[in-house]
């Protein structure tokens, strides 16, 4: 574990001050779920909470099985990072940061279709391949993540049925997510 050199105290009603700059370096936001857990040593320890993350076997199938039907790459996204992929090396892509780019897709709970008159999104920061299609996933109403479709060349156009298996593929993850 990191130290910070940074000191909070327990208010009079047990609250506790997370520091914006590990708010801001963790991506921690306002109404973000944390779950508490205490070490044998007497540690207390937050952790960011992700319905995706503990999905992550139900969607590396589900990525598997878009992949199988598309012939393309597909990346399943929480709001912080890539829980799993199908069509290529899971380990260029799984458990990497989410780009900036994606992150404010999602938190603006928009969706991406590669087009002409689009700047390329990169899921990821420093990847190679850029998104075909992006389709936010939400469940009770937040944001849980994003299912990514990625092009094998840059010249890759999703067919309309591709974006509607990617635009379904979200709508039924963020129903998993509910509960």
């Amino acid at each position: 574990m990191k130290a910070t050199g940074i000191v909070r105290r327990i208010d009079d009603l047990g609250r506790v001050v997370i520091p914006k700059e590990i708010r801001r370096t963790m991506r921690i936001r306002e109404g973000d779920p944390l779950e508490i857990y205490t070490a044998v040593d007497g540690e207390v320890i937050f952790k960011k909470y992700s319905p995706m993350g503990e999905m992550s076997e139900f969607a590396d199938s589900y990525a598997d099985v878009l992949h199988r039907a598309i012939g393309e790459p597909v990346l399943i996204s929480d709001r912080d990072r890539i829980v799993a992929a199908a069509g290529i090396a899971k380990r260029d892509a799984v458990e990497k940061r989410i780009s900036a780019e994606l992150e404010s897709m999602m938190e603006n709970r928009e969706n991406y279709v590669k087009s002409a008159d689009k700047k390329p999104l990169y899921p990821i920061t420093d990847f190679g391949k850029s998104a075909a299609a992006a389709y936010t996933i939400l469940g009770n109403g937040d944001v849980s993540g994003a299912v990514i479709l990625l092009g094998n060349s840059e010249d890759y156009t999703p067919s309309v049925s591709d974006i509607k298996l990617i635009e379904v593929a979200s709508r039924f993850i963020g129903k998993q997510t509910e509960s």
